[in-house]
């Protein structure tokens, strides 16, 4: 129950949040929140993470990236069922991960691009915009990566002794 919860209140974080980007910005439109560093703005991105694939322009890209959100939603929900009771700390991070890869593959749905709108740039430097559900992906790809560090470490040591 845990896994569903965390995966809809990352969908629910995300939509809502979008929606109220897509009722309050016009398209490309930017505000600055902290001069310097951190922008709200409304952008759309029709490729993968930071873009990539975007310029591609072939009837296959839209329904690639919908296949491929589909396959992960799936992927991370049985691996969800195989992995709880073996090592519970994984779950937090198959379900950050799920709900980001669902908030996105709705927009591709509903709009056929991802809405994106957290803007950070630093000394010149610009981060691609991005949102919540890309937030929740990246967490939980580094959640995933730092428990099974740890847990390789541990069983290192148990192997050792």
């Amino acid at each position: 129950m845990y896994y569903f919860l965390v995966v809809v209140s990352i969908i629910a974080a995300d939509q809502l949040s979008k929606q109220w980007v897509l009722n309050s910005f016009q398209l490309y439109e930017a505000r600055e929140i902290i001069p310097g560093f951190f922008n709200l703005v409304y952008v759309t991105n029709t490729g993968a993470a930071f873009s990539m694939l975007a310029g591609v322009d072939a009837p296959w890209r839209h329904y690639f990236f919908l296949t491929i959100g589909i396959i992960a939603v799936i992927g991370l929900t049985v691996g969800y069922f195989i992995y709880r009771k073996e090592n519970p700390w994984h779950l937090p991070a198959f379900a950050l991960v799920a709900g980001g890869a669902a908030g996105n593959l709705i927009d591709r749905v509903r709009h056929g691009a991802v809405v994106d709108f957290l803007d950070f740039h630093v000394a010149g430097y610009h981060w691609p915009a991005f949102n919540v559900a890309d937030s929740a992906i990246c967490v939980g790809a580094g959640v995933f990566i730092l428990i099974s560090i740890l847990e390789s470490k541990k069983q290192t040591k148990r192997n050792i002794t």
